[in-house]
């Protein structure tokens, strides 16, 4: 590894730490052994006391409806959603097509982590709450195969109805909202829905669970906007303008409401971490007001989506609802969307290991990007032929680093090589290197996907487990980072031994980035890894092809033609403020000399 390839890779790598730094593993906590609940149908809760039941109007008293709250399941080939007539609201979904990391059944919540409500004011300043009323529940078979299920509550001689939806095949649930012959008595101000969301552990690595979990948002002016994910202080940010869609993002998952109609009037959202309770990784509430005359009027029509983060099926749902999926942001998102979504879908149609999907992807990756490892390369044997001369430089001025350094910038400027000739190429491929960053910890469908022992090559492989936890790597053994890591090393070494400016400290901190890196990506996605060893290993094998066409000899003679052409040229551009640079502290340099004697 030359001094311009070592730039480019220190260039790369303050980059990759300064990024990885908010990402860093921490100790894992307790997991929690919470119970799934069973999936039966209708079955009656305890018997429950209706609540006090408020005043609309004077003349007209509210009628809960006398009764005890049961609860009414309906299902599709993708969910089973459990509601309760006691409010007549959502109070657990089931995602029937995953389970969780642990083999259990995947709840996206339930009646004991989660809880929606919707509530309104009277005109005689009451506030009426959903889960006061007890709810006539009637379920029949719609269009197409969809289950639809209507909650009635008598109120004031008018009535709150609520219908749900479900279609076959589907991970969405159309809600409708009406206030019949209520407008006498509901006060004109919008009406308040809360979803409040004590998200559980899923996935593997719980930080990362947790550093993925949060709540994103969409205004109806077209901007899309979320709480930070990574954060451990309280999040909370308040709509000023109508609100598109809401949704409770966990990690792999997505649990969202969509206004089909008239935006929501606005919203506000907030996320907590406790990080003493094991049970919940994070708890997210969102609180949304809905026009009262829109509900009044029978045009309260909103959806829920209840599903996999999955971008395919999310770009579907709404405008930018694809964003609850993270691919980067600029320019890495735009690689991730365009270049690899579609290679990695397209060949996923025909191959069913993803371990070789992501083999392929490399390669096919490699064989576009081989015309700037070429020029890399290139670079690297232009310093190998000068070798000779910065030899002789080095010789001559001995221990006098600096003066090395400007002669040797002299030496680069007569022969025609530019400094950055060997990292400039490099750097052309960070869009890639960090869309990958994004890509592996964030592709559902490398989820629970197994390759030789990586149980899943969205989270960490766990080779052998450590008796202790160990600051920085974690209490596993990753077998891909240590592949990657050792054949990273054999790449610098066998590159450090054809080198022709790399000495002292640059070469000492060459070994020392893929040290660091076996650290810091030891809990990364198994995937990112297993990507970049396979990416090493095809590096090799370029760099041999690579090197049969490169010429020493005619290297040489258009090196030798280039000193004759810039005999008299004056260093510029880039190379010119170097050599500046470099005269000014040799100066600094002789000057402090001077005053120490």
């Amino acid at each position: 590894m030359d001094k311009n390839s070592a730039t480019g890779l220190f260039l790369i790598s303050a980059l990759l730490l300064v990024y990885l730094f908010f990402f860093s593993p921490k100790k894992p906590e307790e997991k929690a052994a919470g119970k799934t609940p069973a999936a039966t149908t209708a079955a009656p809760a305890p018997a429950a006391t209706p609540a006090a039941v408020p005043t609309l109007a004077p003349e007209a008293a509210l009628d809960t409806t006398a009764g005890v709250a049961k609860d009414v399941t309906v299902a599709n080939a993708n969910l089973n959603i459990t509601f309760s007539t006691r409010g007549g609201r959502v109070t657990a979904v089931r995602l029937l097509k995953y389970q969780t990391f642990f083999g259990k059944p995947l709840d996206l919540f339930d009646a004991k982590s989660a809880r929606m409500d919707t509530r309104f004011r009277t005109l005689d300043g009451k506030t009426v709450k959903f889960s006061d009323l007890v709810f006539q529940s009637v379920a029949v078979q719609g269009a197409g195969g969809a289950s639809v299920v209507t909650f009635t509550a008598p109120v004031a001689g008018g009535s709150i109805v609520q219908t749900y939806t479900l279609p076959a095949n589907s991970y969405e649930l159309a809600y409708t909202l009406r206030l019949n012959g209520l407008e006498r008595a509901v006060a004109q101000e919008p009406l308040t829905f809360t979803f409040v969301d004590r998200v559980r552990q899923t996935e593997q690595d719980l930080q990362q669970n947790r550093n993925h979990t949060t709540i994103n948002h969409y205004l109806a002016a077209g901007d899309q906007g979320s709480l930070a994910e990574a954060s451990e202080n309280p999040e909370e940010y308040k709509a000023t303008g109508p609100v598109k869609w809401a949704a409770h993002k966990h990690d792999f998952f997505v649990a969202g409401l969509i206004a089909d109609q008239q935006p929501f009037a606005g919203g506000a959202f907030n996320s907590n971490v406790n990080l003493a309770d094991s049970s919940t990784i994070k708890t997210l509430s969102t609180t949304l007001t809905l026009p009262v005359n829109e509900v009044t009027q029978g045009r309260g029509q909103y959806r829920f989506f209840f599903g996999p983060n999955s971008f395919n099926l999310l770009k579907n749902v709404a405008p930018e609802f694809d964003r609850n999926v993270y691919l980067g942001w600029g320019l890495f998102r735009w690689v991730n969307r365009f270049v690899v979504l579609p290679v990695f879908h397209f060949l996923e149609q025909y191959i069913g290991s993803y371990g070789l999907i992501i083999a392929l992807l490399v390669l096919l990756i490699k064989l576009v990007t081989w015309p700037l490892t070429y020029k890399t390369y290139e670079g690297q044997a232009r310093m190998k032929v000068l070798k000779p001369e910065i030899d002789e430089l080095k010789e001559k001025y001995g221990d006098d680093a600096t003066k090395v350094q400007q002669e040797t910038m002299k030496l680069y400027q007569t022969f025609g090589v530019s400094p950055l000739g060997g990292c400039v190429p490099t750097l052309l491929t960070l869009p890639i290197l960090f869309a990958m960053f994004q890509f592996f910890p964030n592709a559902i469908e490398l989820r629970q996907q197994s390759f030789l022992w990586a149980k899943d090559l969205s989270s960490y492989d766990v080779f052998a487990r450590l008796p202790i936890y160990v600051k920085w790597y974690g209490d596993h053994i990753s077998m891909f980072t240590l592949l990657m890591t050792a054949s990273t090393l054999l790449m610098t070494w066998q590159s450090n031994q054809t080198n022709t400016a790399m000495q002292g400290p640059m070469k000492t901190y060459s070994y020392l980035m893929p040290i660091i890196f076996l650290f810091v990506l030891n809990s990364f996605a198994a995937g990112l890894t297993w990507y970049y060893f396979v990416s090493n290993v095809i590096t090799f094998a370029q760099q041999a092809v690579t090197k049969a066409f490169v010429d020493d000899t005619k290297i040489r003679a258009q090196l030798d033609a280039n000193k004759i052409k810039n005999k008299d040229k004056k260093p510029g551009g880039i190379q010119g403020r170097i050599a500046e640079a470099m005269k000014a502290a040799q100066e600094r340099e002789a000057q402090a000399k001077k005053k120490q004697s």
